[in-house]
C-alpha cells in the first residue's frame, strides 16, 4: 500500500501560501507590483478620478478612442466619467466571443448633499449636511480626518474639479463623535448599527465669520465666509452645489501594512484593486499573442445595486462590444451580438472577505478566503440560499482552475461567509444575464466597506497573473 502521506498529497485539495511556496524572485514581484498599485490608490479615490486616470494613460499607451474613428486593434470608450470599456481586438472573430473581465471603481462613502451648507444655530459653525453611499458601518466615519473630492458643475458646462485634504498643506474636515463621558443615554445604550444616526454625519466646515464693515449686520456670517472662500478658490457660488458631485473620503495615502510590509492598508481596495490588476494585466500582453479579443469593463454603481446609466444593469458594455464587431468589420446586428455574448467569458473582478482573526467564527476556514494564499474564486455569492447569485456553472469553473494551475497562479475558493451569517452580491448576476459564462475571481481582503481596507500583496500579485493568464487561455 501507498504511504499514507504521498495519497494524502495526490488525492486531497489544500490552497497554498504564495509567501511560503513561491520563489523568490515572485516574491519580490509582488512587492514590487504594489508600489504602482498604491499609486493608483492616491489618485483615484473616486470613480471620476480613476476614469481621469486610465483616460490619460490610455492615450499614453496607444489606444485610440472608438467615438473618435479610432482605427487599429488597440480601443477604449469612456462614458459620463464614470465608466471606461478597454479593448484589445484578437485573431479570432470577435463574434466567437470574448473575454471580459469586469470590475466596479465606485466605492462606499459619503456624499454631500445638492444643497448642504448652513450656519448650526446651536453652535455657530458651518457645517456640511451628508447623504452616505453604499454599504457603511457610520460609527467608522466618525472623528477621522475627511477629505472631499469631485466636481461642481456650472450652468455653463464649466467642470471645477475639487480636492481638499489630500495635500500636506491643505486642511482637513471631520464629523465629531460624541464623547464618551456624556454618551451614556444618548449613545452607549444602541445597537452599534444605530448609535449613529445618519442626521449626525455632519461635517465641520468652518468657524470663522465673514468681516463685514463696521455697521453692516450679516446674518450667517460664518456660512458666508464659507461661500466667499470656495468662491475666491473655485468660483463657485451656492447654487452651484445644486448641480455637484462632492465626495467625503478619508484623507492620506496608500501604505504599506505590517512589519514585512506584505499588505496594503488604504481607502476603496474594494473594487479599485481589480481595476487595477486587470487594466494591468490587460498592457502585459504583447497585441499580437490575443487569440480572442480581451475586454476590461470598469464599471460605476455597484455600491448601491449597479443601477443608473453607469452601472452595470447599463447597456454600455453591450453597446461597445456591438461597435466593436462593427470595428472588425462583422455584422453588428441584434443576432449577431446575442450570440457573441452568449460565446464570451466573463470574470466578475470583485474582492471576497478575507478571514479575520478578529471574527473567525463568522467563516469556515474550508471554504474561506485566507490572506496571502492567492486570488479567491466563488462559485456563487448572494445570501442564504444563494439569492442574488450568479452560481457559476461547474463546466466553468474546471476550465478557470485549468488555466491558473497550468501558469502556477496561486489562487483559492472561497465563500464569502458562513450559511445565514450574512452575504452581498456582484456584478456577476448582471452579466450572466447575457447567456456569458461567469464566475467572480477577485482577492479576499480584511476590513471591507472600512475606511481602511487591508490586501494581501501576494494576493494583488496572483489576481494580476489570473487575469493575464484568463486574457491569454480563456
Amino acid at each position: 500500500m501507498k504511504k499514507a502521506k504521498e495519497l494524502m498529497d495526490k488525492l486531497s485539495y489544500s490552497r497554498k501560501s504564495f509567501w511560503k511556496e513561491a520563489s523568490e524572485q515572485e516574491r519580490k514581484a509582488a512587492l514590487d507590483f504594489s508600489e504602482g498599485y498604491k499609486t493608483f490608490l492616491d489618485a483615484a479615490k473616486t470613480e471620476r478620478e480613476t476614469i481621469n486616470f486610465y483616460e490619460k494613460q490610455l492615450a499614453e499607451r496607444g489606444y485610440a478612442n472608438i467615438d473618435a474613428d479610432a482605427k487599429g486593434k488597440k480601443i477604449y470608450r469612456l462614458s459620463r466619467g464614470k465608466n471606461a470599456a478597454i479593448a484589445i481586438i484578437g485573431k479570432r472573430p470577435i463574434s466567437e466571443g470574448v473575454n471580459l473581465i469586469v470590475s466596479h471603481v465606485d466605492a462606499p462613502r459619503v456624499d454631500l448633499k445638492q444643497n448642504p451648507l448652513i450656519e448650526d444655530g446651536s453652535t455657530n459653525l458651518g457645517i456640511m449636511k451628508t447623504h452616505y453611499y453604499g454599504g457603511i458601518k457610520k460609527y467608522q466615519w466618525m472623528s477621522t480626518p475627511i477629505a472631499i473630492h469631485g466636481v461642481f458643475v456650472k450652468r455653463n458646462g464649466e467642470v471645477v474639479e475639487v480636492s481638499i485634504g489630500e495635500d500636506p498643506t491643505d486642511p482637513v474636515f471631520v464629523m465629531p463623535d460624541i464623547l464618551p463621558h456624556l454618551a451614556r443615554k444618548v449613545q452607549s445604550p444602541k445597537k452599534i448599527g444605530e448609535a449613529i444616526a445618519a442626521d449626525n454625519m455632519k461635517l465641520i466646515f468652518n468657524s470663522m465669520p465673514y468681516l463685514a464693515e463696521e455697521g453692516e449686520d450679516v446674518k450667517n456670517a460664518v456660512k458666508l465666509n464659507a461661500l466667499y472662500l470656495l468662491n475666491e478658490k473655485y468660483g463657485v457660488t451656492e447654487a452651484d452645489f445644486l448641480s455637484a458631485e462632492l465626495q467625503l473620503v478619508p484623507a492620506g495615502k496608500a501604505r504599506d501594512c505590517g512589519i514585512d510590509r506584505s499588505f496594503v492598508l488604504a481607502y476603496g481596495q474594494d473594487d479599485r484593486i481589480c481595476a487595477y490588476t486587470s487594466a494591468e494585466a490587460l498592457y502585459a500582453i504583447e497585441e499580437k499573442d490575443f487569440d480572442k479579443t480581451a475586454i476590461v469593463y470598469m464599471a460605476d454603481k455597484e455600491e448601491i445595486g449597479s443601477e443608473s446609466n453607469t452601472g452595470a444593469k447599463s447597456n454600455f458594455i453591450i453597446d461597445f462590444i456591438a461597435d466593436l464587431l462593427k470595428q472588425n468589420n462583422e455584422n453588428n446586428d441584434s443576432n449577431t451580438l446575442r450570440k457573441t455574448l452568449i460565446k464570451s467569458q466573463i470574470l466578475s473582478a470583485d474582492v471576497n472577505a478575507g478571514i479575520n482573526p478578529n471574527y473567525p467564527s463568522i467563516h469556515e476556514k474550508e471554504n474561506a478566503v485566507h490572506m496571502g494564499f492567492g486570488v479567491a474564486i466563488a462559485k456563487f455569492t448572494g445570501s442564504g440560499g444563494k439569492g442574488g447569485s450568479n452560481d457559476a456553472n461547474a463546466e466553468f469553473n474546471a476550465k478557470i482552475f485549468n488555466i491558473f494551475d497550468e501558469e502556477n497562479i496561486f489562487w483559492q475558493i472561497g465563500a464569502l461567509g458562513k450559511v445565514d451569517e450574512g452575504g452581498g452580491g456582484t456584478i456577476a448576476k448582471f452579466m450572466a444575464e447575457y447567456g456569458a459564462e461567469v464566475i467572480d475571481c477577485g482577492p479576499g481582503i480584511l476590513g471591507m466597506h472600512s475606511l481602511y481596507e487591508l490586501a494581501s500583496k501576494a494576493d494583488i500579485y496572483s489576481a494580476y497573473r489570473a487575469y493575464k493568464a484568463f486574457f491569454l487561455k480563456g
